[in-house]
């Protein structure tokens, strides 16, 4: 049967619609998808050439085709250019929740030339500031909501301001509807698939946040890279198939995905709103994260592609009535932005009828592309974030640099066209996280001899305790199996004696129960002895968390550190 290589090889071979050839980026060589749009506003403009009366977006009431999409975006680039004074290379912001404006706003500064700069929707005021200083935004595309929180620097003239969805609007900003006339044209701008196209920031968890500088290559490689991962897949479950007999589990047609994630996350921002608008599928945007809605949309919009975080995937399957719903359109349902526990792959597994468990592991560096596991793969290796096609490069690397042989544990690092340029003002942390053209994920990990990824741990959050080294990701799947725990994060506590000792925060399931005592007792036959919590925080809230939907561990660290230290 044709291997994982195989699939690769025959799908970017010479002539093929994927074909990989190398190319010299910044110095560098680099394999690329040769038939790749050049630049965003090239490929917006030929999507809605081609499909402009078909249905794209569903928000609400509200339907969108491709070309009012486009429309929207071409009136306001003109809008940029001429009455904000845009230029090529100018930074634009875009701040506010998921709206179809949102996508315009996208549309409208690439063709302008322009760089949109998403800010996180849930920064406070002075984190806001902090993003339109740091990117030197001239102008913010907002709602009403965020520009409350943004005032001072609009009122002050620092950027000028242009809100979506505003009944009444005077005085420092502008209405997006009397800014975005129809039927204007897009300017005339020359873009090189090398320029700058987003600015976006890193959570930020310690410090200030970093703004990772994404090309339009990155962009228009990474969409190629998912459609070429997805093929591959669908090559290698014909051949499976075929050699045992079975036939295939036909298609859906044309796809649908639901955005649950926000579109200031790379997830959202490429795979889900790039990646569908590009290749012509059907988008359901969500204006904010409901478990339950999104089951009323699969039912409704036959939602084919669930794309969230791991705690969105539980939080659909806890829906009290979740078997009410039709869910048998879906195909696929994961996501990224953190590890799955081996049960919730399991669970999705057995509950979806059509739908199969997936992941991927990507990050904003990396323009969400990487290594991805789905279906049969996912179920045999429910630890793996499994394999990347050849446009992206991976290995481990120890604590020199020096790669590791296959199956030892090092940090994971990233080589490819999808790899952003730098990070924003910051030529420190650039160079912290690049040597030789290879990005420095901070993640520790593997690959096994069959390619497949294991990530096993942030290199910052390895717990040491007495001289033993401790994986919080392999702790935290264990608890995660216990039927009282909904959610858990696992860390290191200062030890006199030890230095460390293991730490966990959970938040159980609604009507459950559980001590430290009973839990102990639960992962003995789990876990070695020194893996298993000395200290357990039973909360009475879910734990918090990033925009980007993962759990702020640190947060919670310093949180039950105060508690015992007070």
């Amino acid at each position: 049967m044709p291997t994982f290589e195989d699939a690769c090889a025959s799908l970017t071979a010479p002539g093929q619609p994927l074909e990989l050839a190398d190319t010299e980026i910044r110095g560098r060589t680099y394999p690329v998808f040769v038939n790749a749009q050049p630049d965003l506003a090239t490929a917006f403009a030929a999507v809605a050439e081609v499909r402009g009366d078909q249905e794209y977006l569903v928000y609400e009431d509200e339907h969108w085709t491709y070309g009012e999409v486009v429309a929207h975006g071409h009136a306001l680039a003109a809008a940029l250019v001429e009455e904000y004074g845009i230029a090529k290379g100018d930074r634009v912001a875009i701040a506010m929740r998921n709206y179809p404006e949102w996508i315009t706003a996208v549309v409208g500064i690439a063709a302008a030339g322009a760089v949109s700069v998403p800010l996180n929707a849930w920064w406070e005021a002075d984190e806001l500031a902090y993003g339109l200083s740091d990117s030197g935004s001239k102008v913010v595309i907002v709602d009403e909501e965020r520009l409350a929180r943004i005032a001072e620097p609009v009122g002050r003239g620092e950027v000028h301001a242009i809100v979506v969805r505003s009944d009444a609007r005077g005085g420092d900003a502008a209405r997006y509807d009397q800014v975005v006339k129809p039927r204007r044209a897009a300017p005339d701008v020359d873009i090189d698939p090398d320029d700058d196209a987003t600015i976006m920031y890193t959570s930020g968890t310690t410090g200030a946040a970093k703004g990772a500088v994404h090309t339009h290559r990155n962009h228009c490689q990474a969409i190629m890279a998912f459609a070429c991962r997805a093929l591959v897949g669908n090559a290698l479950e014909k051949d499976r198939a075929a050699a045992e007999g079975t036939t295939p589990e036909p298609g859906p047609g044309r796809a649908c995905f639901v955005l649950a994630v926000p579109l200031f996350h790379i997830t959202g921002f490429v795979p889900v709103m790039l990646g569908t608008f590009f290749h012509g599928n059907k988008l359901v945007m969500m204006y904010k994260w409901d478990a339950r809605k999104a089951l009323e949309h699969v039912e409704a919009e036959g939602v084919t592609n669930f794309v969230g975080v791991p705690t969105m995937v539980q939080d659909l399957l806890e829906v009290p009535d979740f078997d009410s719903f039709d869910t048998s359109s879906l195909r696929q349902v994961g996501g990224g932005g953190g590890p799955a526990a081996p049960e919730m792959v399991r669970r999705v597994e057995s509950t979806f009828s059509r739908g199969r468990p997936g992941l991927g592991y990507g990050m904003t560096e990396t323009t969400a592309y990487g290594p991805q596991n789905s279906s049969d793969d996912y179920v045999a290796r429910p630890t793996s974030t499994g394999r990347s096609v050849p446009v992206m490069q991976l290995k481990v690397v120890d604590d020199g640099g020096n790669e590791l042989p296959l199956g030892e544990q090092g940090e994971i690092c990233f080589y490819g066209p999808t790899v952003i340029r730098e990070y924003w003002n910051k030529p420190d942390a650039t160079a912290d996280a690049f040597y030789d053209g290879w990005l420095r994920s901070g993640d520790l990990g593997r690959i096994d001899d069959e390619g497949f990824v294991y990530v096993e741990d942030r290199a910052k959050d390895m717990v040491i305790r007495a001289g033993e080294n401790i994986g919080c990701i392999e702790v935290e799947s264990a608890i995660a199996e216990h039927p009282a725990v909904y959610e858990n994060t696992v860390f290191g506590l200062p030890h006199e004696r030890l230095g460390e000792e293991l730490a966990c925060a959970i938040y159980l399931k609604d009507g459950a129960s559980l001590d430290g005592d009973e839990l102990r007792s639960f992962l003995t036959s789990r876990l070695a002895s020194f893996k298993i919590p000395t200290v357990v925080d039973i909360r009475d809230d879910m734990l918090p968390r990033s925009p980007q939907g993962k759990i702020l561990k640190r947060v919670v660290r310093d949180e039950l550190a105060a508690l015992r230290a007070g």
